[in-house]
């Protein structure tokens, strides 16, 4: 007995959605090396290192206002304007010759143009109470709407080539972008599990009411939640902008339906309250693999668009599923097994 209880001691935990999304991983890759030869490569790898923080960064400024029970439909056009905040500064200070200065106040504009436009959703929702959806269907048809105005439709490119290596270069054998997710990633874990923004936002989206009454300051904590949703549009702004050295109203637009399906798959309640980074990043892999495998297989982009749908609505059943049947049934045969040893 002894024995046995310490060697469960020394054992470290795995939390039990971290290692089904494990699990789930390893059977995805070993299910797409067996339909091709090809797809257990290096050159694999690194694409999908390169591709994941483009979807990553929108699944992080999906992540809070959704563990806090909203939404916020506008990341991608947050990020493309942005984008042209940065592209407008380096074209007035230099363009393709500007200097790291001008590079600096750049992205500056940038983070601050999509903190800006989340500050404006986040104070609206909580001020007046209206819906999320609606605030950010509302913002997002604007952000749409000025892009193109200031666009006329087409784009911008030629930026600095410290830029562009931002968005292309690789540091140590590992891609800039994917470092930048990583970095992001960790400060979102931070905030999540040791600050009171995040202790707030899971209590928001728990029960709004009840989180006011215990004495947190919901109106402030709800427009810093989407503030911060709108500075990672910014991030992804930059980042995009420098991998593709231009910057479209239009660019990333898919991304939106997989950052949320990323969310879910990654265990996020959609009715908030609940969420966590870890597994969300590992949701993330998951598809990033599944999306470059459909690529080696020669799958069509729309079918490919549609599978992401099917996927999405097979998450929500399977959730359904589990926490009305396969959890209970799990949680009795355990309660059932405890009350024989206690006998």
């Amino acid at each position: 007995m002894n024995t046995s209880t310490s060697h469960r001691s020394f054992t470290p935990h795995v939390p039990a959605d971290v290692a089904g999304l494990l699990g789930f991983l390893v059977l995805v890759i070993a299910v797409l090396s067996l339909a091709s030869d090809r797809f257990f490569s290096e050159s694999t790898f690194v694409s999908v290192a390169f591709q994941l923080p483009e979807l990553g960064f929108f699944t992080l400024a999906m992540l809070m206002p959704l563990i806090s029970g909203g939404f916020n439909l506008s990341v991608t056009f947050t990020a493309n304007i942005s984008g042209l905040a940065m592209a407008w500064v380096l074209r007035t200070y230099g363009g393709a010759d500007a200097g790291v200065i001008a590079i600096f106040f750049s992205i500056a504009a940038a983070l601050a143009t999509g903190a800006a436009a989340g500050w404006v959703m986040g104070a609206v929702i909580a001020r007046t109470g209206a819906s999320p959806i609606l605030v950010s269907l509302s913002m997002m048809i604007f952000l749409r709407g000025l892009g193109e105005f200031l666009t006329r439709g087409g784009d911008i490119s030629g930026f600095p080539p410290f830029v562009r290596e931002m968005g292309n270069g690789v540091f140590l054998g590992v891609p800039i972008p994917l470092l930048i997710f990583l970095g992001c990633a960790l400060l979102w874990h931070v905030v999540m599990t040791r600050s009171r923004l995040g202790f707030a936002t899971r209590m928001i989206g728990s029960n709004l009411e009840a989180t006011r009454y215990s004495g947190i300051q919901t109106t402030r904590a709800v427009t810093r939640i989407y503030m911060l949703s709108g500075l990672m549009c910014g991030i992804a702004g930059v980042v995009m902008a420098a991998q593709f050295n231009s910057v479209r109203v239009g660019h990333g637009e898919a991304f939106l339906l997989i950052s949320v399906l990323a969310c879910f798959l990654g265990r996020v309640d959609p009715f908030g309250g609940f969420g966590r980074v870890v597994p969300v990043v590992i949701a993330l892999v998951i598809l990033q693999v599944i999306a470059s495998g459909l690529n080696l297989l020669g799958a069509n982009q729309h079918l490919a668009t549609a599978l992401w749908g099917v996927f999405l609505l097979a998450v929500m059943l399977f959730r359904w599923a589990w926490a009305n049947g396969i959890s209970k049934t799990l949680v009795r045969k355990r309660a059932t097994a405890n009350e024989g040893v206690t006998q």
